[in-house]
């Protein structure tokens, strides 16, 4: 399913980027928005998706949920919303900023979206409960390895080291949440590259090659959007650019939204 017809037709006037850079200055701090987690990503980027691919009314699913980016604005856009995280303390603190809405059916399912037979006894609550069995929109935004981690949780994707290891996880979460993606559908991964050993690892790109190897799926973008704000380095700035030159390093500025049509 495409965009609203109402975006559609007010095509000249609307500020839906249809370029692969997207330069955002500022992270959104409106309505329930706070960066109090770290590596959540802006809410332009769930907004910009969610508009783009979806209708009002529709269901979208996140696998990552986080500290509820994506449901602040599945709210603000009326669209329904399934998540799935695993730490517990983040769940509690979104389900306490909703806890007012009253406009979207919506819920946020302590599960590891790494284990099928877990993760399709939630899904299936989920769904049913809004009684659906297929959902319009998938959007993953997974830990970058250990490079924060999360919780203590050893399911925790963050917990993990190993580039293959977490691969292999990233894969069968994205299989259990595709089972579950209408076909003719998108789904987007928002991804970043990590430093190991003194030299760049393209995670993101290994992530989006796993994809295309692994389902019969469409790329049909390749968005490379800019870093500012990140919580982990706020106030740091000085510091780490010091750092980069005087080693050999790139400070990584930019992440990518990766584009598929199932």
């Amino acid at each position: 399913m495409e965009m609203d017809q109402a975006e559609k037709d007010n095509w000249k006037e609307t500020d839906l980027n249809d370029d692969s850079l997207w330069l955002i200055d500022e992270r959104d701090k409106s309505g329930k928005h706070a960066n109090v987690y770290h590596g959540n990503f802006v809410p332009q980027i769930p907004n910009q998706l969610i508009r783009r691919y979806t209708q009002e009314g529709n269901t979208v699913m996140e696998l990552f949920s986080g500290g509820g980016t994506t449901l602040f604005e599945c709210e603000s856009l009326k669209r329904n919303y399934i998540g799935f995280d695993i730490n517990k303390q983040i769940i509690k603190y979104v389900n306490d900023k909703m806890s007012d809405c009253t406009s979207i059916k919506y819920s946020i399912c302590d599960c590891d979206v790494t284990n099928e037979e877990e993760f399709v006894t939630c899904a299936n609550k989920a769904c049913k409960s809004q009684n659906i069995e297929k959902i319009d929109f998938l959007i993953a935004h997974p830990p970058y390895l250990d490079i924060v981690k999360f919780t203590q949780d050893k399911r925790d994707l963050s917990q993990i080291s190993s580039l293959d290891t977490f691969l292999d996880k990233f894969l069968q979460a994205m299989r259990n949440g595709l089972a579950y993606l209408k076909k003719g559908q998108y789904f987007a991964v928002v991804a970043g590259d990590i430093y190991r050993q003194s030299e760049v690892v393209p995670l993101a790109f290994y992530m989006m090659n796993l994809i295309k190897q692994n389902f019969n799926v469409k790329l049909k973008g390749i968005v490379i959007k800019n870093i500012e704000g990140n919580k982990g380095k706020l106030g740091t700035q000085n510091i780490w650019r010091y750092r980069a030159l005087q080693s050999d390093y790139f400070l990584f500025k930019h992440e990518y939204v990766f584009v598929f049509k199932k």
